[in-house]
């Protein structure tokens, strides 16, 4: 008998819609029925691609046993975590609270209230029924224990420190220099990535990197990035038939991912790997972008050109069954060319997994394999590339992993500015049209007037956007603005802006919420400061502020952005890693600013002979006709396309070439 979830649209959600216990939606209709009961409420968060929500499905919530103390004792609520953030981040922080870790499935016990009281990750079947037995005898005996801990745990929410901004914390160099040094000591320099396991590939924190590097010319640094880049794109963590990575690596070697197929790290890894192409011409990263970009083409995107979640890591129940092959599976289907193909992917002790299934990675240059093998490596490549696509025919027909079809805006935002990025560098028609499809995606489905953004569309009804939501849609429209020299992609990224400042922002408490201020009132209001998988709402807002100003020549804006970057230097300086787009924006700070002004016809053909050789800290404002833009404004000219190199609010005379213009902005960035 199917619970209520079978009225929802969540993917996740409807997993569950079939599970004996009986599970409600978070509404106002279930809150209130658990004051009525007065029965302690069960907040179960997970997402549909997550490996541990499933094992924890069919060990728990699928059994009858287990169902029956849940029904009597708790209302039961599923949350997808990706439509809605703010519930998981209240009781991801209770969790981490009582116990010093999170992760998915997350289970807290709350109060009737919500007010959470206790909490965890996964529990085997067994420790989860004496869980459940435990509090619900502590409820009904000793309530008032249970209310007791629920304050303490909510004051203790309350009180998370949010970083204040004080005159002092001036912006220095010395800043950046202590937090790389400290950043430094825990790099893994044999396979890249930090020296522990698991390994996520976080591309905000090499982003940040690649630009420290290119201003500082840090050598360690350097070295570094090319072996992680490397490493990530040779290893299993990326698909090396069908493009696209998995979410993270469960050993150091890069080897093992959990396979789920996450579009946030896909947009954001096909950013780092395109910038970091700009400035090393690697190979190798622009082959990642392509098919990293061509995997989410053919299997997250839907015929408007939205862009879908994630793939499962599971099918038929297991584990990544849809990507691994057995060594007698291979031999048959490649035939003489074996042998080449299991040294090249390492179908041997290194690529090993587990029940006779390997993994498919790289662990060497292409010109080893090819001397050894006697063939040049343009024939190397041309093998693989056959081998590729019969085990890719063979792959098609297997089971595929569950597909999760919610179209979040926030994540679209990373994906269009992932292809705007992509376009810059490799002059690719596709990636721009791309970019655009989706972004008048978002405009038709998600943008609302007087600047109100939605975060996910289910069928009749919708999510109000949150923080994140606007943070990255706004990064996204600045970067469709550059690759069109359409205004209407500014003001629109500017209406969305000025929508943050009136309804999440907190001005005397300095402080960016995660939520409207109409939204749903939860247990506490919450804010987002250190960065993460995906960098903070408010790091990537202080930096929209950042670039806003200076299209608008707006001081409240720079004002906001500096003071919020005030706020968390120490927190910079401790540790890099957990602020690493907090240090990009104090970075861009430091370093000399550059406006690059083009006008005209060929603005176009201009910014991309300009953006692939100017450095990171140039902000591009174009136009191919006049424009009352405080940086565009009496500056075209008819018949000519004109190039402005601005310092210090002040621009040099204009040139038509390119190569003067290069010079202009080389002698002001050094």
């Amino acid at each position: 008998m199917p619970n209520l979830l079978q009225h929802e649209s969540s993917p996740y959600l409807l997993q569950h819609a079939n599970n004996p216990v009986n599970w409600y939606a978070w509404n106002e209709e279930t809150l209130a029925l658990a004051k009525k009961e007065n029965k302690l409420i069960l907040v179960s968060i997970g997402y549909s691609a997550c490996h541990w929500c499933h094992v924890m499905e069919h060990e728990s919530f699928e059994d009858e046993q287990v169902a029956t103390i849940m029904n009597e004792n708790f209302i039961n609520i599923k949350v997808d975590r990706e439509e809605r953030p703010d519930i998981d981040m209240v009781y991801m922080g209770a969790v981490q609270l009582m116990t010093g870790q999170g992760g998915w499935p997350l289970n807290c016990f709350a109060l009737p209230d919500g007010r959470p009281i206790y909490g965890g990750t996964y529990f085997p079947k067994n420790q989860w029924i004496n869980v459940l037995n435990n509090l619900a005898d502590l409820f009904a005996t000793n309530p008032d224990k249970a209310y007791e801990y629920a304050a303490h745990l909510t004051d203790g929410l309350e009180q998370l420190e949010i970083p204040k901004a004080t005159d002092e914390n001036d912006f220095e160099i010395e800043t950046l220099y202590k937090s790389v040094n400290k950043w430094k000591s825990g790099f893994d320099n044999e396979q890249g990535g930090p020296n522990r396991a698991p390994k996520f590939p976080l591309p905000n924190n090499y982003l940040f990197l690649l630009n420290y590097h290119f201003y500082e010319n840090d050598l360690i640094i350097k070295k570094h990035l090319d072996l992680t880049l490397t490493k990530m794109a040779w290893g299993g963590i990326y698909d090396q038939l069908g493009g696209g990575f998995a979410r993270y690596s469960t050993d150091v070697l890069w080897k093992v991912p959990h396979f789920e197929k996450m579009l946030y790290d896909n947009a954001q890894l096909v950013s780092l790997y395109s910038q970091t192409y700009k400035q090393t011409k690697n190979e190798l990263y622009k082959k990642v972008v392509y098919e990293t970009i061509d995997f989410v083409k053919h299997e997250l995107c839907n015929s408007e050109f939205g862009f879908y979640s994630a793939l499962d890591a599971d099918s038929e129940g297991v584990e990544g069954k849809y990507y691994v092959w057995q060594k007698e599976e291979l031999h048959q289907l490649l035939k003489d060319d074996f042998e080449i193909f299991a040294d090249y992917y390492c179908v041997n002790d290194i690529g090993y997994w587990e029940d006779e299934n390997y993994v498919l990675m790289r662990d060497t240059e292409e010109s080893i394999i090819a001397l050894k093998y006697n063939v040049s490596i343009s024939e190397l490549q041309q093998k693989i590339k056959a081998c590729n696509a019969i085990l890719l025919d063979v792959r098609e027909k297997r089971v595929k992993p569950g597909l999760d079809n919610k179209v979040l805006a926030s994540w679209n935002g990373l994906m269009c500015k992932a292809l705007a990025d992509a376009y810059l560098v490799f002059e690719e028609e596709e990636f721009k049209t791309l970019a655009l499809a989706n972004a008048n995606y978002l405009v038709k489905n998600y943008y609302k007037e007087h600047g109100k953004l939605l975060r996910v569309i289910n069928n009749s009804t919708s999510i109000s956007g949150f923080l994140e939501d606007y943070a990255f849609v706004i990064d996204a429209f600045l970067s469709v603005y550059l690759i069109t020299a359409n205004e209407n992609w500014l003001l629109k990224a500017k209406a969305l802006t000025d929508y943050t400042l009136h309804y999440f922002y907190d001005e005397k408490q300095n402080t960016y919420f995660f939520t409207d201020s109409n939204q749903e009132k939860l247990v506490v209001r919450k804010a987002e400061w250190s960065d993460n998988v995906i960098p903070a709402s408010s790091s990537q807002m202080a930096i929209n502020l950042y670039t806003l100003s200076v299209y608008f020549d707006d001081t409240n804006y720079r004002q906001i952005s500096q003071k919020l970057l005030k706020s968390v230097i120490k927190e910079i300086e401790s540790y890099g890693p957990g602020y690493s787009n907090w240090a990009l924006l104090l970075l861009r700070n430091l370093k000399p600013q550059t406006e690059v002004v083009i006008v005209g016809k060929s603005v176009n053909e201009k910014l991309l002979c300009l953006y692939k050789q100017s450095p990171p800290n140039v902000i591009f404002a174009l136009s191919d006709k006049t424009s009352d833009l405080p940086l565009l404004k009496n500056r075209y000219v008819e018949g000519q396309t004109l190039i402005y190199v601005c310092k210090n609010n002040s621009c040099l005379l204009p040139t038509e070439t390119v190569a003067e213009a290069l010079k202009q902005i080389e002698e002001g960035t050094t």
